[in-house]
């Protein structure tokens, strides 16, 4: 299979020149992500990112967004776009033929995830997060053998929210997914996404007319329906449930999301220990 990049001796990255017409993203997605990058400074002058390019809607529409800020940012970056493979094959023929299209500098990267998985998950733990980390860690190895300084993951608000929503009702925390963070391995990792709704990504898609190749490879879908994990379905079936009631939820979501009153609940590490006795509090 063709492979689009073309990498310089001195590790340069250099584009493809487009032979199609690009897709049309709205000014509103474009909008979200142009204010969420000013904000946080996901991209900044120099940067070198390795975008994580699954195939799926979400990170198409990442990487067709990073074309438009290539071409009209008043700062200069290099992408890559990379999809890492379980190890057992795939659709992958439609994601060439797209960056082919924009120039969008891509590789497909083979590895043996699925194998490492089958050997060492723990009997009776589910595939995805086991499997997340695994992609994830071999995105941090290519970025950091490159040279890359970033990491884009396309991560949108609706799992945002679920993710919230999981920790809440799961793991008793209060955590969520930030536009940015710094990894152990010192590398950036940025979504700039995160505050675009999922229904916007798919409206994208069906307006573009995109293909979307099904993930038959995920493990999950090889699972029987009652060993499949149900907790982000629950909590988007919830998050459904809660909008159609309050339509203004997410809004409400995003402004929670950045408007933390930390000192309001019983971490002791929130609490001014001048005042109260934290031994106190902590055995109560």
């Amino acid at each position: 299979m063709r492979n689009i990049v073309q990498s310089a001796s001195n590790n340069e990255i250099v584009s493809i020149k487009p032979t199609k017409i690009k897709p049309t993203v709205s000014k509103k997605i474009l909008s979200i992500v142009g204010r969420t990058n000013a904000t946080y400074k996901l991209i900044r002058e120099g940067d070198r990112i390795l975008l994580g390019l699954s195939g799926g809607k979400d990170s198409i529409l990442l990487a067709t967004i990073f074309t438009y800020i290539k071409q009209h940012a008043p700062f200069n970056f290099d992408f890559l776009a990379m999809t890492v493979d379980y190890g057992r094959g795939g659709e992958y023929e439609y994601i060439f033929e797209y960056c082919e299209m924009l120039g969008i500098p891509y590789e497909l990267n083979r590895t043996e995830i699925f194998k490492i998985l089958e050997n060492h998950k723990k009997e009776g733990s589910i595939y995805c997060s086991f499997c997340s980390r695994m992609r994830r860690g071999e995105l941090y190895n290519i970025a950091l053998q490159r040279g890359f300084n970033k990491i884009a993951l396309a991560h949108h608000l609706d799992d945002a929210a679920e993710s919230f929503i999981m920790n809440l009702t799961y793991n008793g925390s209060l955590r969520s997914m930030p536009p940015y963070y710094k990894a152990q391995n010192g590398l950036g990792v940025i979504r700039p996404l995160i505050f675009v709704r999922e229904r916007q990504i798919i409206d994208f898609i069906a307006t573009n007319n995109i293909y979307i190749a099904p993930d038959c490879n995920c493990p999950i879908n090889w699972l029987p329906e009652d060993k499949r994990p149900h907790a982000r379905g629950e909590s988007k079936k919830l998050l459904k449930e809660l909008e159609s009631k309050n339509p203004l939820l997410f809004k409400s979501l995003k402004n929670a999301f950045s408007n933390l009153h930390a000192n309001s609940f019983c971490d002791t590490r929130f609490l001014d220990s001048q005042d109260i006795g934290i031994d106190e509090v902590g055995n109560d």
